[in-house]
């Protein structure tokens, strides 16, 4: 049972279909525009700053591990389909 269960997880973990080394720029971002919100809601300059800053980072990461994840073995399968490599 345990070992069906680290097949699934390693199967969503490098195929296609999960991505999911492209969501952690993605969970970053969302852990800095939590920050964000919680210090702009209270007041606190120094908290949101960092939270403005860690969403920012999030965002130029999520795009960043994307295309060096996704893009690059979808370019990579199509040059070799069209016979460049």
């Amino acid at each position: 049972m345990e070992r069906t269960a680290e097949r699934r997880r390693t199967r969503l973990a490098g195929g296609e279909d999960g991505h999911a080394k492209s969501a952690l720029g993605a969970l970053v971002g969302a852990v800095g525009a939590v920050l964000l919100g919680i210090g702009a809601a209270n007041d606190t300059g120094w908290l949101a700053i960092t939270g403005g800053i860690v969403l920012a980072i999030g965002v130029v990461a999520a795009g960043a591990v994307y295309h060096a994840v996704v893009d690059y073995e979808i370019y990579d399968r199509l040059e070799s389909l069209e016979g460049k490599k």
